[in-house]
């Protein structure tokens, strides 16, 4: 299986502000608890490779998670977080103001993304899907975790479940949580989403 991992919760999702890939930004207190719980929940799925995105509150929740199973992390820039280009430490809310819905247009491909130096969405999934290529053909039948961001996670939902951009937009993945993805004779599909302790569903995401 090819298990997601989004990071624990962030400062930057507490003062939403798109961090992009900006280090620096660690994770909050609730974070750090988010990764410990979910590095227990791993545990009874035989682990054999976790791989991180570079990012701070992607390598710090990794780091956590390795150390609650007795391994070793690699980074790798494939599956880091988007570059945020010109929105780069912009306020959710000051961004919609001037910009409109800039999370749809990401998902629609709209050419503002573009212009203002942002990522594109078919760059990431191109990615995403590299390296999953990547862990399948290393690791096989293996257990393997992805410590990375959300729009790096929709990307591949994307993918296997052909899902639009509207759906994208409005499909939230919660920080430290599970999203995994089975590989049968070179096709993926969905075995779980969202997946975390059940209280952490009554909770705030």
């Amino acid at each position: 299986m090819i298990i997601f991992l989004r990071h624990g919760q962030a400062e930057n999702n507490v003062k939403r502000i798109l961090a992009g890939r900006t280090d620096g930004i660690p994770l909050t207190k609730t974070g750090i608890k988010q990764a410990e719980r979910i590095a227990e929940y791993l545990k009874p799925l035989d682990i054999s490779a976790i791989y991180s995105s570079p990012i701070e509150r992607a390598s710090h929740t990794a780091k956590i998670v390795a150390e609650n199973n007795s391994m070793d992390c690699e980074l790798d820039d494939r599956i880091t977080e988007i570059d945020m280009g010109r929105f780069t430490l912009m306020n959710y809310d000051d961004m919609f103001a001037r910009y409109g819905n800039v999370f749809l247009k990401f998902y629609e491909n709209n050419p503002i993304i573009a212009e203002h130096k942002v990522e594109t969405f078919s760059h990431v999934r191109k990615r995403i899907l590299d390296i999953v290529d990547y862990v399948i053909k290393k690791h096989g039948n293996q257990n393997v975790v992805l410590v990375t961001h959300m729009d790096p996670i929709k990307s591949i939902l994307s993918v296997v479940m052909d899902l639009n951009p509207k759906t994208l937009f409005e499909l939230v993945i919660a920080n430290a949580s599970l999203t995994i993805i089975k590989e049968q004779d070179r096709k993926l599909s969905l075995s779980a989403i969202n997946a975390m302790d059940i209280d952490r569903y009554y909770q705030t995401w």
